[in-house]
C-alpha cells in the first residue's frame, strides 16, 4: 500500500485525501490549525456564527462528486440551497440592481439602467457559457507541467477561443454601456484576486456560473463542505491530524522521502502533497538547494493577488434592505484598482462586500444579522511595512456604509477584524494574498506554477496557487487532478 502525506487540510488537500484513500492509498494529512478547510474557517462570536470564507459558492457538483465517487451520497454530508436572488449591487449614486439566475428577472433589472445591455444579455450569457464549457472540458481537468503542454494543436486552438488577449473590462463593454452594470460585472475579477482592467476576458465565465448555474449556500454554513470532506476521509480510513505542523519535507537524491513534524518526528511517504500557498510553503518546507527551478528570486518576481480587510460584525435586529450577498461599490473603480496594484495601498473609498448568511438561515445568528464585511486590500509589501491602521480603516468602512444607508455602529453587538497580516499568519498565505499569484499577467493566468515539482520526484501541489486557480471549486478540482495523476502513475 503506497503511503501519501498531505500537508494542509484545505478543500484541495481534503479532496485529494478522499480520492487517494478510496483508491487504496494510505493517507496521512497534517493541518497546523484547529480546523480543516483552510480559509473556509468557522468563527463564533457569542451567538453569531460566521464563515470566514468563501461565502459565495458555485459549481456544487464539484463538491458533490468528491463524495459520490466513493459510493456515498453527498446529501448525507452537506445540503446546498440555491439563492434565487443572490446579490444586491448598490452604487455611489444611490441606485441599485440585483443579480439573479432567473434570466427574465435579470433582463428586467438591467433594463432599469441599461436598455442596450438588456437587449444584449442573452448574447452575453451564450458567450460566457461557451467560454466556461470550453474551459471546463479542456483546462480544468488537466495538470500542466510546463508551457510545452500548451503546444498540442487542440489545446492551443482551445486557448485561442477563450478570449485570452482581451481584458474583462473590454469584453463587458461589448455588451453593456451603463458604467454601473459594467462595474458590477467587473467585480468578478476579484474572485481570482485580480484587476478587471488587466485580467483576461476568459474569466468572464464566472458571470455564467453565477447568472445561469446559480449561487448556492450550504445549510449550517459553507464550512459544512469541509466538515463533510473531513468526515468522509476519516470514514474511509485516512488519518487526519489537526494542530500538527509540518516543519520540513525530507528529500534524498531528488526523491521525496517524507516529512518532519515540528516536534521532530519523521514520517516516511512515497508521495507528499502540499496543500497551501506554493509561494510561501515551498521555500519554507524545502531547502533551496533542492528546488533550483523554483528559486527565491523567482518567487519575489511574481505579482501576488489581492488580500482582504475583513470585519465580522454581529448586529442587533435585521436590516431590511440586505440580501444574502451585498456589494457597495466605490465611485471610481479604476482608481480603486490603481491604488491596490500599482500603488500597493489601501483605497480611500473601497468597494465593500457584505455577506449576511442569517438572511437565508436565521439560526446562524438568532438575535440579528451576522455581517461578513470585506474590502479588497493590497498584498503585504516585501519590506514588511504596515499599510493602514486597522482601527482607522474599520471606522472608514463603517462611515462609508452609513452614508449608503447601513448604520452598523449604533446596533453593533460584537466584532472581530482580520487584516492581511492575519491572513498571512493564519493560512500561510504569501504576502497575505488570498489567491496566490494574481492573474493580471497572461502568463500567470494560463501558466500558473505547476502542480508537480520539476525538481523533486513525487512532490506535488494542490490549492489556489497552482492550476486551475483560485476559488473553492477550483482548489477542489486541483486536489482531484493531482490524486488521479498519482493513481494513474501507479497503474502504469
Amino acid at each position: 500500500m503506497k503511503k501519501t502525506v498531505i500537508i494542509g487540510g484545505g478543500l484541495g488537500g481534503l479532496s485529494a485525501a478522499i480520492t487517494l484513500q478510496h483508491a487504496g492509498f494510505q493517507v496521512q494529512l497534517f493541518e497546523k490549525n484547529k480546523h480543516f478547510g483552510g480559509k473556509l474557517m468557522p468563527v463564533q462570536l457569542g451567538d453569531y456564527s460566521f464563515d470566514f470564507g468563501p461565502n459565495t459558492i458555485t459549481m456544487p457538483n464539484v463538491f458533490e462528486q468528491v463524495i459520490e465517487q466513493t459510493g456515498e451520497k453527498a446529501g448525507d454530508y452537506f445540503e446546498f440551497v440555491k439563492l434565487p436572488v443572490h446579490t444586491r449591487n448598490v452604487f455611489s449614486d444611490g441606485s441599485e440592481f440585483k443579480f439573479s439566475s432567473n434570466p427574465e428577472m435579470m433582463e428586467e433589472e438591467i433594463q432599469k439602467l441599461d436598455s442596450k445591455g438588456a437587449r444584449n444579455y442573452g448574447d452575453f450569457l451564450r458567450e460566457t457559457g461557451r467560454i466556461f464549457h470550453l474551459a471546463e472540458k479542456q483546462f480544468f481537468p488537466r495538470i500542466f507541467h510546463s508551457w510545452r503542454d500548451y503546444l498540442s494543436p487542440s489545446l492551443a486552438l482551445s486557448l485561442a477561443k477563450v478570449r485570452p488577449w482581451e481584458t474583462m473590462d473590454r469584453f463587458h463593454r461589448r455588451y453593456f454601456c451603463d458604467e454601473r452594470v459594467i462595474q458590477a460585472l467587473n467585480r468578478y475579477a476579484t474572485y481570482v484576486g485580480s484587476s478587471p482592467y488587466r485580467l483576461p476576458a476568459t474569466f468572464a465565465m464566472i458571470a455564467y456560473l453565477e447568472l445561469v448555474e446559480g449561487v448556492y449556500y450550504v445549510k449550517g454554513g459553507n464550512v459544512r463542505i469541509a466538515g463533510g470532506f473531513e468526515k468522509l476521509a476519516r470514514k474511509l480510513g485516512a488519518d487526519l491530524f489537526a494542530e500538527t505542523e509540518v516543519q520540513k519535507i525530507l528529500v534524498s537524491n531528488r526523491q521525496v522521502r517524507g516529512v518532519q513534524l515540528a516536534n521532530g518526528e519523521k514520517i516516511e511517504a512515497d508521495y507528499v502533497l502540499v496543500n497551501g500557498d506554493l509561494l510561501e510553503s515551498y521555500p519554507m518546507l524545502v531547502e533551496k538547494e533542492y528546488r533550483p527551478r523554483f528559486a527565491d528570486l523567482r518567487i519575489k518576481s511574481m505579482e501576488p493577488s489581492l488580500s482582504a480587510f475583513v470585519i465580522l460584525a454581529g448586529i442587533s435586529g435585521r436590516h431590511s434592505g440586505l440580501q444574502h450577498h451585498n456589494v457597495y461599490f466605490s465611485s471610481d473603480y479604476p482608481r480603486e484598482f490603481q491604488a491596490l496594484f500599482q500603488e500597493n495601498r489601501y483605497p480611500e473609498e473601497p468597494t465593500i462586500y457584505i455577506c449576511s448568511s442569517s438572511r437565508t438561515e436565521p439560526d446562524r445568528s438568532p438575535g440579528g444579522d451576522n455581517l461578513f464585511i470585506l474590502a479588497n486590500a493590497p498584498a503585504l509589501p516585501l519590506d514588511g511595512r504596515v499599510q493602514a491602521d486597522p482601527e482607522q480603516y474599520k471606522e472608514l468602512i463603517y462611515e462609508q456604509l452609513a452614508r449608503s444607508g447601513l448604520d452598523i455602529q449604533s446596533v453593533l453587538e460584537t466584532e472581530k477584524v482580520f487584516t492581511p497580516e492575519d491572513i498571512s499568519h493564519l493560512f500561510g498565505a504569501y504576502r497575505g494574498a488570498l489567491y496566490g499569484v494574481s492573474s493580471n499577467r497572461r502568463m500567470n493566468a494560463f501558466l500558473r506554477p505547476p502542480a508537480i515539482s520539476r525538481d523533486i520526484e513525487n512532490l506535488l501541489f494542490v490549492g489556489g496557487t497552482t492550476h486551475p486557480g483560485g476559488g473553492s471549486p477550483m482548489v477542489t478540482i486541483s486536489g482531484q487532478n493531482v490524486a488521479r495523476w498519482i493513481i494513474q502513475k501507479e497503474i502504469e
